[in-house]
């Protein structure tokens, strides 16, 4: 078989702001935005890289969440605990560097990790944590 991952999707809170973010500060790709019923999903991904993107999405318009899991995943949204994503950049440092310029969250700086990586965190503008890695 031959299988990759397409696409995933992350939330977000304010899409202007989710927009500027992945786009300024992590140099991504709009590929979609659409509109529809007052809501707006982005996909956006990284240049030269078609065959993966982010969909940013409003988690309250997932089809059969109810009020109480809305409120839930504002919650975890908020505290950062709800979403995640796992990125690769070739020079971690210029990556932190430009985040930092860019007054992004920094969770935690580039570090070299004990189970055998190098990485940084970072929180984007609707809590989702992404975690970079230095790819060899």
């Amino acid at each position: 078989m031959d299988i990759t991952i397409h696409s995933t999707f992350l939330p977000h809170s304010d899409p202007e702001v989710s927009l500027a973010f992945y786009r300024d500060a992590l140099d991504f790709e709009v590929r979609k935005d659409v509109e529809f019923g007052g809501n707006r999903w982005i996909t956006i991904g990284p240049k030269g890289r078609p065959e993966t993107s982010i969909v940013l999405y409003p988690p309250n318009a997932t089809p059969g969440v109810t009020d109480d899991e809305k409120r839930t995943i504002a919650e975890m949204m908020a505290k950062g605990t709800f979403a995640m994503l796992l990125l690769g950049a070739k020079d971690l440092h210029a990556t932190f560097q430009r985040l930092q310029d860019c007054d992004a969250e920094i969770v935690q700086e580039p570090a070299d990790q004990p189970y055998g990586v190098r990485d940084m965190g970072v929180r984007d503008p609707a809590g989702n944590m992404l975690r970079i890695q230095q790819m060899t």
